[in-house]
């Protein structure tokens, strides 16, 4: 079973996250923030990973505490239900169309944390999200997860539809990587035979 429970609570935040790298997509997610909400919901769905997140934080003072601890605590859960990762397709990449938006997700899951960020917003905030906090999401969600994330817009003319194809995006090319390659089940997909 290819599954994690973390939990993390500190003076900004409480979270308690529920992952199965190997369901439908089935997602129950409470973060006190509507918009960052629904684009976790649409990372649970396409790329088949079930979710279950509540997370409590301090959104009176704003919302980056919450975004982050997030990101760090689905990285975590994302790195303990791989193991050894055994089997794993590792690569992956996944180009997203959403109307006149065109954005790509590229990931090694190596063991080695990095993000390359290349997306840019015309506005600060969609809804009441700060739009600089995507960053900081997928930057602590790729650093506790210890994979290589490039994410890019190519093109965009709507933030929402930004913000959204990014996620699914890295939701269809995380489906890929972590997919079991039945030619390669008990194999490490490393030359090096670790990851």
């Amino acid at each position: 079973m290819r599954t994690a429970k973390i939990e993390r609570k500190t003076n900004e935040t409480e979270i308690a996250l529920e992952i199965d790298l190997d369901g439908t997509g089935r997602h129950d997610i409470s973060t006190g923030i509507g918009f960052f909400d629904h684009m976790l919901d649409q990372l649970s769905r396409h790329s088949l990973i079930d979710m279950t997140i509540r997370a409590k934080g301090d959104l009176h003072i704003d919302f980056h505490h919450t975004a982050e601890d997030v990101g760090i605590a689905l990285g975590q859960a994302l790195r303990e239900a791989l193991g050894d990762k055994k089997g794993i397709r590792r690569y992956a990449s996944a180009d997203l169309a959403m109307d006149g938006t065109l954005s790509r997700a590229a990931l090694d899951v190596s063991g080695r944390a990095f993000l390359v960020w290349r997306v840019e917003f015309t506005r600060d905030k969609i809804g009441e999200f700060d739009t600089e906090l995507f960053r900081e999401f997928f930057q602590a969600f790729a650093t506790n997860a210890a994979i290589t994330l490039h994410v890019e817009t190519f093109y965009g003319d709507n933030n929402h539809h930004i913000a959204e194809s990014c996620f699914k995006a890295v939701a269809r090319a995380l489906r890929d990587a972590l997919e079991i390659d039945p030619r390669m089940a008990d194999a490490i997909p490393s030359t090096k035979g670790t990851l």
